[in-house]
């Protein structure tokens, strides 16, 4: 059953980079060689993801359904290149329903497949310039290092926090001491264990 949440539920009058992404409890998104399959795969919170945040899922799961890949919430998918590696070999282009942005400083655009574009330039030039483009959020999938560099420009944080200790792992971001404060807007636990956390970006005068 696919389950699809209306496109107008999710127009914003401004152009939000969104970080959403799963986590251990103690704030790792995959283990230290990159996998991430400690996170639960069956649970009732993927009916929550299914009609809260459809399109992201990857493009195959729909494929697979038969049913088309909605454009929703957002219009871009951001991916540093090891979190855009951790599916290759099953797809060169995961989110084919949205405009899959990949960074990095030494690979080609021959190493993506079709409909990817490489970018080796300052993540946050290229947010400044899609946020001023405007027409649909912007997905930050991850990894850490480019979380890291982004944390100025993330306006709102999803995490889909799994009951589950990694001890090791690459965090959720990899940069220097510097506090930036949010606010939680919104949480949903269920009965998997997994606990959805919305937050906004507190900035400053509000």
């Amino acid at each position: 059953l696919i389950r699809h949440a209306s496109p107008g539920t999710w127009q914003n009058a401004m152009t939000e980079l969104v970080y959403y992404v799963a986590t251990s409890l103690d704030g790792r998104i995959c283990a230290p060689d990159g996998r991430f399959d400690a996170f639960l795969a069956i649970g009732d919170h993927l009916e929550a993801i299914q009609d809260d945040w459809p399109d992201t899922l990857p493009s195959g799961f729909y494929e697979q359904s038969g049913s088309t890949a909605p454009r929703g919430r957002f219009s871009t998918v951001l991916m540093g290149w090891n979190t855009f590696a951790a599916g290759l070999g099953v797809t060169d282009s995961p989110y084919a329903h949205l405009d899959q942005i990949v960074f990095s400083r030494t690979r080609t655009r021959a190493d993506v497949g079709a409909g990817v574009r490489m970018v080796h330039g300052e993540p946050r030039r290229v947010v400044s310039e899609l946020k001023e483009r405007g027409g649909g959020d912007i997905w930050l999938c991850g990894g850490g290092d480019l979380a890291g560099q982004l944390i100025e420009e993330i306006d709102r944080l999803v995490l889909k926090v799994n009951p589950v200790v990694f001890g090791d792992g690459r965090p959720l971001f990899a940069a220097g001491y510097d506090p930036a404060a949010f606010t939680l807007e919104k949480s949903r636990t269920f009965r998997s264990g997994v606990v959805i956390n919305e937050y906004a970006r507190r900035r400053p005068g509000t």
